[in-house]
């Protein structure tokens, strides 16, 4: 008895591009990705020497490569479940794997139809149009065609909710059950300059849809938890604020003393996190005479990925 052999699929296989912002894979890069960053803007020796002291402190390069390479491969492979061809693809906004050579990969293997996610939960026209821009800019370059669907945001959608709603636990859970009553929980996110709020730009609206909700499902009381940016860029216009810092020493002068640290605009444990919250506002806290705690970033929780999945099976099937 002869055991026949399965057909081949014809179907094409469908490019899904994940793409990140990048970050240097040591301090030697640093120079480079800061003036790619600057797009133009003179880096001083000052302002480079600051942020490779602040990368040499959390281990001398980006871990943010390696998180979304571990991403990538976690949804991938819940995706594996849909029976239809899918080739995933990296491309990075301001380091190598550069999102220009993933959409040269992407030609070059014949794609004809993709879907592109920035792991990055909420759109603004400064964050997630830029990417996509910028892949618009590459199809152009290489004079090829791929027909993509951009997927601009998941801000809302449970598993995400979920896995931050059980980093506010996990991080409340640090004090004794009798202690938890005044823990404050500080959600934050990366800040963008002011002047998106006056173009229209629902950045900050949906930050606070997804902060709503986050402290909704965890079960915090309306005085139990507030809202602050971080993270802010040099440049001399006013970014949104208050930032982390400063909100940190408010919180202080209402006779906080416990508080919980999570970055809602995050996916991955990176330097806007390793350095700008576990040193840099640790830091702050500690002389503000504050506990303050910081559960992982969701990186490879499954509730998260199984978020991407979704987004990403339910933009394929209306395709």
């Amino acid at each position: 008895m002869t055991t026949p052999i399965p057909e081949q699929s014809t179907q094409k296989p469908l490019g899904i591009l994940f793409m990140a912002y990048g970050g240097p894979e040591n301090l030697d890069e640093m120079a480079g990705y800061l003036a790619d960053i600057r797009a133009g803007r003179v880096t001083s020796s000052a302002i480079l020497d600051e942020i490779t002291n602040n990368y040499r402190q959390i281990g001398g390069k980006s871990p943010l490569p390696e998180f979304t390479q571990a991403q990538v491969d976690a949804t991938m492979k819940a995706l594996e479940a849909t029976g239809r061809p899918l080739k995933a693809y990296i491309g990075m906004r301001h380091w190598s794997p550069w999102i220009e050579d993933a959409v040269r990969d992407m030609l070059d293997d014949g794609i004809e139809q993709a879907i592109a996610i920035v792991l990055a939960p909420h759109y603004s026209s400064l964050s997630v149009e830029k990417y996509q821009k910028k892949i618009k800019s590459a199809l152009k370059m290489y004079h090829g065609h791929i027909d993509f669907a951009f997927i601009n945001d998941y801000h809302t959608e449970p598993g995400y909710i979920t896995a931050l709603a059980d980093r506010v636990r996990e991080g409340i859970a640090q004090w004794p059950e009798g202690e938890r009553d005044d823990v404050h929980v500080v959600l934050s996110a990366h800040s963008l300059p002011v002047r998106i709020e006056k173009e229209g730009d629902p950045y900050s609206r949906q930050l606070l849809e997804s902060a709503a909700l986050v402290a909704q499902h965890a079960g915090l009381r309306d005085d139990q938890w507030s809202w602050s940016y971080q993270s802010a860029g040099r440049s001399p216009e006013p970014w949104l604020g208050p930032q982390l810092d400063e909100h940190l020493e408010a919180l202080a002068e209402k006779g906080v003393k416990k508080v919980v640290s999570v970055p809602v605009g995050f996916v991955s444990d990176h330097v806007e996190i390793l350095f700008d919250i576990d040193i840099a506002a640790q830091e702050v806290a500690q002389e503000l005479g504050m506990k303050l705690v910081r559960p992982p970033a969701l990186n490879t929780d499954p509730l998260f990925i199984g978020t991407l999945a979704s987004v990403i099976e339910r933009k394929a099937a209306a395709l």
